[in-house]
């Protein structure tokens, strides 16, 4: 695996390319461009704050921000998985022309996303001022749970953008699982709400304790559950190490498949 990983990390600079790529095909052609990487959670935030204070009232103080301090970090996990699923097959003319590690084309577009989501705490960050959410020493603690998501996402952004080389429709079986995960993930409901009879297989969702992590940290002001983010962690970095060897045995005939 550390072999793997020292090769993608020589080939840095075309990873960074492709990011950059990547982020500037996103809003090719539009008139504001790149803004709209801040227009589209600013957007979501007010629609949000006018339904559920004016429209659909929700028991939950905040109901805004409490569903928007979760949704953007769910918003890049399924965001990368969705848009990495095609990544090689979109690519298979330069897959055919030059080597180059192939992970570099799923990981390019998980960073491009991952880019946007930070660059989404410029709107985050004033509005839960704005709404009064007290901003806690709680904050440290985001740079560990992204690290977490992130392997996350990296892991599952490489299996399904080889499994889709080999496996067409699992592009579309990809959409289809993900709008269930987000359901069975609490995004627009508390956690708190689980019947105790289900929570034994909510905690195996590691999706759900991230995004509970998010909402300690940004909206409820404490320390996320260490003893969850640590299982979730270790879980992820195998995960990881699993995705990397898969894709290691898969790709040799991928130029082929393509």
């Amino acid at each position: 695996m550390w072999q793997r990983i020292k090769e993608i990390y020589a080939y840095r600079e075309m990873l960074k390319n492709l990011v950059s790529k990547e982020l500037r095909a996103r809003y090719k052609g539009s008139i504001l461009g790149f803004f709209w990487t801040f227009f589209n959670p600013l957007l979501m935030l007010i629609v949000y704050s006018f339904v559920f204070s004016f429209v659909m009232r929700s028991g939950i103080k905040n109901y805004a921000m409490f569903l928007f301090v979760a949704l953007l970090p769910w918003n890049y996990l399924s965001s990368s998985i969705l848009q990495g699923a095609a990544s090689l097959v979109q690519n298979a003319s330069l897959i055919k022309k030059v080597y180059f590690p192939r992970e570099v084309l799923p990981l390019s577009v998980v960073l491009a996303n991952l880019i946007n989501y930070l660059l989404s705490l410029l709107i985050l960050m004033p509005a839960l001022m704005l709404f009064k959410i007290r901003l806690t020493w709680a904050l440290l603690a985001f740079p560990l749970v992204l690290l977490v998501e992130t392997v996350l996402v990296a892991s599952l952004t490489l299996l399904v953008s080889v499994g889709n080389v080999y496996f067409r429709d699992l592009e579309h079986i990809t959409g289809v699982f993900m709008t269930a995960w987000f359901f069975l993930t609490p995004v627009v409901y508390s956690a708190d709400t689980v019947p105790p009879n289900a929570k034994k297989f909510f905690s195996l969702n590691p999706a759900a304790h991230i995004i509970e992590a998010y909402r300690d940290i940004f909206y409820e002001g404490m320390w996320p559950d260490w003893k969850a983010l640590l299982y979730v962690g270790l879980g992820c970095l195998i995960l990881f190490w699993l995705s990397l060897l898969a894709f290691q045995r898969w790709q040799k005939d991928i130029a082929e498949e393509i």
